[in-house]
């Protein structure tokens, strides 16, 4: 059953990524700046103090720009940063963008080692990328599982963010498998029905 669940997932995740590859750059950079007029409106965002935001792959959304409005209207911001000891990330803050940022693990810009470490009981909410998410808030990530043991004990708000083509009808899921409370997209806010 779990070989059959990792099967499927690995076919899903090799389809959406080709999809997103052949996604044109200007759509890519339109949507981008929709998606982040479309977080800026939300409650939830509104409402929280302390976030982790995440740095985007070429293939995904870009909210950098929501990063920095965000950081200097004065909220707290975190970025993941991989623990090569552990094999896991933790939120990090940031407070300047110019000299606290190295490139970690697959090259994404993170934190530096001496940026303080932010509680996850101090989040308000995470945005979290992924491959694809369905209406149920199931996510399929890139399949090595970092956001899942992240967010295994968050009980704030997780925020998916994706591309509309991102969105499918049904995810296999697992019980290692964190649901996301609602899913952003340039066009849609959803909740779901967790």
């Amino acid at each position: 059953m779990e070989t059959s669940i990792q099967n499927s997932k690995a076919l899903l995740r090799k389809k959406i990524l080709a999809e997103l590859g052949n996604l044109p750059l200007d759509k890519r950079r339109s949507d981008s700046e929709r998606l982040r007029a479309k977080l800026k409106q939300q409650p939830f965002f509104r409402a929280a103090a302390t976030m982790l935001f995440f740095a985007p792959l070429p293939d995904e959304l870009d909210l950098w720009p929501a990063l920095e409005e965000t950081l200097a209207g004065g909220k707290i911001v975190a970025l993941p940063c991989f623990d090569a000891d552990n094999k896991f990330y933790t939120p990090r803050r940031v407070t300047n963008l110019h000299v606290e940022l190295v490139s970690g693990r697959f090259g994404i810009r993170e934190p530096a080692a001496h940026c303080l470490e932010v509680p996850l009981d101090d989040l308000d909410l995470v945005l979290v990328p992924g491959v694809a998410f369905d209406l149920h808030g199931c996510r399929l990530g890139r399949g090595l599982g970092f956001y899942d043991r992240l967010l295994a004990n968050f009980d704030g708000k997780k925020i998916g963010i994706a591309f509309d083509e991102q969105l499918v009808e049904t995810i296999p899921a697992e019980k290692q498998d964190v649901r996301m409370d609602f899913i952003l997209t340039p066009t849609r806010c959803v909740k779901c029905d967790t």
